[in-house]
């Protein structure tokens, strides 16, 4: 092998780190007084010293990389001052730019972007991006910021006075506003905390968060169309986004805002632009956990001889292998019909390795099993009335259209449970007062006196539920139930939960579509021992605003759910109400 040219005096005063930078250009230097960090070497680095020969030949054959080594060592040995060599190296030019107040930001970015994208190699393949959050969506989600892994984050100054106007209050707003605020300032007075280089996102213990926070420290130099007016604080961060596109390219930077009208803009200037995902449990409703599970027509056939079966009290279990068994969940209500062979349906009650025990359920379609006069109509709500009645389930979650009888089946079995079995001391009935239309004002008198108006839905089921029971009893007799049934029923306001906590209650969460995940976890952290929660909503009427299907409360709720052995969730399909009500759900 031949050897490599003597090299010359110029490159002889070098060390060879120098030179493997040099080999390697996309690794900076992290500051004006740190070294260039040297490449990482595999195991078998020592026996390849022929190779590093020919490196070193290559970086003085190149004639572009020996500028950039020049560049590299003299800024090492001067004294600290506004860095302007990284800003020529990241934006892939070797001409010094003026200290200016624009290179000042570009400095302070781009060498965090390279040892961000150094350190995570080997967990992302692709370059990392700078995001510029809105200010909406750290009022939206106050710990946004850690939900970007290993990319970069970028806050205008504009952004920082709004979330200033908006921490004062008791609303969800200000409270996100003012947690916003304390974590930024954790960040800031986090031990080595530099702005000038990036704040780790990780210093305060987020260890999912592996980017920098950067804050605008000086102005930026920007043009948009006359037509959009600079006064409003929108135009100003799409006028930072611009900037900082052209000041980072070919970096991507990206807008992050909850506003659709703000992403449109942003859009129509030629600028990235997306929408803060990381709250949506699900991107498509569609996919939201069903609770049913249809078994295959060749169910029997493949599995029948290797069922095993037993009885157990009212119960027949079977053990099932096969398949089918990874897609099972516990409390998963699964059936089987098809034409000429027995149907069967049943729940899920036991998972092991790569079996499961499925057992048959009640039926309370039939007359002798009624619960409170009240027989199930279909499939779906039979399944739901054997989650309400079982003792060991803790947590129920109903969704469906409207008529398909979430309330009563609810009422229904609290009454049961209450009166007749004495299971539970009280109802405990409570929905989200979010109006439809336009709001009618403050409403007279007590708690429950307020939340009357909004508990529609509960009078006319009691109303139902009452006539069923009280049978030839007449008039006084219909009055003595309703007297009874009233005193074992609390409406209660969702705003004075907090802190409370429900002893063998049976708690009725209604309209729980319209309820965010925090105000979820709120009311389900309130349940005591013996206490039973439903929540009942239907996903395609959500009336709260910046709520979604996927974003709901109650999504959010069933996904985190499903699994766990005392809660249960079903869809009911099939609406019962009337077939004007049918037909109006269908094509309205």
């Amino acid at each position: 092998m031949p050897l490599p040219p003597a090299p010359s005096r110029r490159a002889a005063l070098l060390a060879p780190e120098a030179f493997e930078v040099t080999a390697r250009p996309r690794v900076a230097t992290t500051s004006a007084n740190e070294p260039v960090a040297a490449p990482q070497r595999t195991a078998g680095a020592p026996a390849r010293a022929g190779r590093k020969a020919d490196s070193v030949a290559s970086a003085l054959a190149a004639p572009e990389a020996a500028p950039l080594v020049q560049v590299q060592v003299e800024t090492r040995a001067r004294t600290p001052e506004p860095v302007t060599a990284p800003v020529a190296r990241s934006t892939g030019t070797r001409k010094a730019r003026s200290t200016s107040a624009t290179p000042a930001v570009i400095a302070s970015t781009a060498p965090a972007a390279a040892t961000t994208t150094r350190a995570r190699k080997s967990a992302s393949q692709g370059p990392t991006k700078l995001f510029v959050l809105d200010t909406n969506v750290l009022l939206h989600d106050p710990t946004s910021l850690f939900r970007f892994e290993e990319h970069d984050i970028f806050l205008p100054m504009i952004v920082l006075e709004e979330l200033d106007g908006h921490k004062k209050g008791m609303t969800e707003v200000a409270r996100n506003g003012r947690q916003a605020s304390r974590t930024l300032d954790a960040l800031a007075a986090a031990q080595g905390a530099d702005m000038a280089k990036g704040l780790k996102l990780d210093s305060t213990g987020q260890r999912a968060a592996g980017g920098h926070l950067f804050f605008q420290t000086v102005p930026l130099d920007y043009s948009l169309p006359t037509s959009l007016p600079p006064g409003k604080a929108d135009n100003q961060i799409l006028g930072v986004v611009e900037a900082l596109r052209k000041l980072h390219a070919p970096r991507e930077v990206v807008l992050v805002s909850k506003d659709i009208n703000m992403r449109v803009k942003a859009r129509a200037l030629g600028l990235n632009a997306e929408d803060y995902q990381n709250d949506k449990t699900l991107e498509d409703g569609d996919l939201l956990y069903a609770g049913v599970l249809a078994l295959p027509p060749d169910f029997w056939t493949k599995s029948g001889k290797n069922v095993e079966s037993w009885q157990s009290g009212a119960h027949t279990y079977y053990r099932i292998g096969g398949p089918i068994v990874p897609q099972l969940m516990i409390n998963q209500f699964v059936y089987f019909e098809a034409p000429g062979e027995p149907s069967l349906f049943a729940r899920v009650s036991e998972i092991r390795e790569k079996t499961a025990v499925l057992q048959t359920l009640k039926d309370y379609g039939s007359a002798k099993n009624a619960v409170w006069g009240v027989t199930t109509r279909n499939r779906e709500q039979n399944y739901a009335m054997n989650l309400l009645m079982d003792p060991e389930i803790d947590f129920v979650t109903l969704t469906g259209t409207a008529g398909t009888g979430k309330t009563l089946l609810a009422l229904a079995a609290g009454l049961t449970q209450v009166l007749d079995d004495r299971r539970y001391t009280e109802i405990i009935m409570t929905r989200a007062t979010v109006s439809v239309g336009e709001d009618i004002g403050f409403l007279p008198g007590t708690e429950e006196e307020k939340m009357g108006p909004w508990m529609g839905a509960l009078d006319d089921n009691l109303e139902f539920l009452a006539k069923g029971d009280g049978g030839n009893a007449g008039e006084w007799g219909r009055a003595a139930t309703n007297e009874l049934i009233r005193s074992r029923i609390k409406i209660k306001s969702m705003n004075f939960m907090r802190g409370r906590t429900f002893l063998n209650k049976y708690v009725i969460i209604d309209e729980a579509q319209n309820l965010t995940p925090k105000q979820m976890k709120t009311l389900i952290t309130r349940a005591g021992p013996g206490t039973k929660i439903i929540c009942m909503g239907n996903l395609a009427q959500i009336d709260t605003p910046y709520l979604t299907e996927g974003s709901s409360g109650l999504t959010y709720a069933v996904d985190r759910f499903k699994g766990w052995p005392h809660s249960g969730h079903i869809t009911l399909a099939r609406g019962e109400r009337s077939r004007l009500a049918d037909f109006a759900s269908e094509v309205l």
